[in-house]
């Protein structure tokens, strides 16, 4: 498997180059998380050195960007206040729009 390139654009994340990419990238992420659900030792190392795992298995980040996993729970639940997905004096619908387009990659599975 060719590396996947997760990088920042416009000051929103963006997985891949192209949507083929983010494609790839949603079906690698999700053998790392089914692994992990079923093998404890992995799923250790996945929280404690994500970024090597995400690498070894075609996950590249660029770098100087920090990566962390946490591990949500049935009661405890991580909500991420994604990065703002576009310039400084963007109108609230607009961004609004821009989060709605992009929603699935801002919370938690539950």
């Amino acid at each position: 498997m060719s590396a996947l390139v997760a990088r920042q654009q416009s000051g929103a994340d963006v997985v891949g180059r192209t949507k083929v990419d983010r494609e790839q990238f949603e079906k690698a992420y999700g053998r790392i998380i089914a692994k992990a659900w079923t093998d404890e030792g992995f799923k250790q190392r996945l929280l404690s050195e994500p970024t090597i795992v995400l690498q070894e298995h075609g996950i590249e980040f660029p770098e100087g960007v920090e990566f962390r996993m946490l591990e949500s729970t049935s009661s405890l639940i991580y909500l991420i206040v994604p990065p703002r997905p576009g310039p400084e004096d963007m109108e609230v619908e607009d961004l609004e729009k821009r989060l709605v387009a992009n929603f699935t990659h801002t919370y938690s599975c539950f």
